[in-house]
């Protein structure tokens, strides 16, 4: 019989501020803020206490730390995938199309962070709602919206999407699913995009 052969344990040395920043970020979604413990995350990661302390000076740094990581995941990626598209229109259809298709991780994560007093936690959760705002009021804005109009269709779209999260949550059946979440998601387009024409890649959302 052949040996067993186990992968390595990380080091200290080895294992990277972001394994440690990112093994946060799960714990916050499967337990909440108060899973960010270093003793059992050092056990899930394999290591001694000693590795969490080779990278942060405390637990609030790693905090910080996994708030950042999570902050370039769920706004500046989503939004520069978005940025690649032509028009205000397609990168908001797409934005649109990202934000309605969130994995559970990332919802338990948002509603997890954008409930929390701590305020760490809050901070990072107001600069995340400012950025999707901000990015939303610009995209109405060069599709001719006025300021305020912009500004007010930006908020309206970021609530609509805040609370289907907490309906995935809190009364699933209640959203469509399968085929007809798609129709669904294609009448919050129509809502939140008023008066423009459906651009063709929004047939297949």
């Amino acid at each position: 019989m052949e040996p067993v052969v186990r992968p390595p344990v990380p080091s200290k040395q080895s294992l990277s501020a972001e394994h440690w920043a990112a093994a946060a970020l799960d714990a916050l979604a499967h337990g909440g803020l108060d899973a960010v413990a270093v003793e059992p995350l050092a056990r899930a990661l394999g290591v001694t206490k000693g590795s969490f302390y080779w990278h942060y000076p405390n637990r609030d740094a790693l905090l910080q730390a996994a708030l950042t990581l999570w902050e370039q995941r769920e706004s500046a990626a989503v939004i520069a995938r978005a940025e690649q598209e032509a028009t205000p229109l397609e990168r908001m259809l797409t934005l649109f199309r990202e934000l309605a298709n969130t994995d559970v991780r990332t919802e338990k994560l948002l509603l997890a962070l954008s409930g929390s007093e701590h305020p760490l936690v809050r901070a990072a959760a107001q600069r995340v709602s400012a950025c999707w705002r901000g990015y939303l009021q610009d995209c109405y804005r060069a599709l001719g919206y006025g300021e305020e109009q912009a500004a007010h269709s930006a908020t309206f779209a970021f609530c609509i999407f805040m609370g289907t999260v907490r309906m995935r949550r809190d009364d699933p059946a209640a959203l469509p699913a399968g085929g007809q979440f798609n129709d669904y998601l294609r009448f919050l387009i129509r809502t939140l995009l008023p008066g423009t024409r459906t651009a063709p890649s929004e047939q297949g959302a």
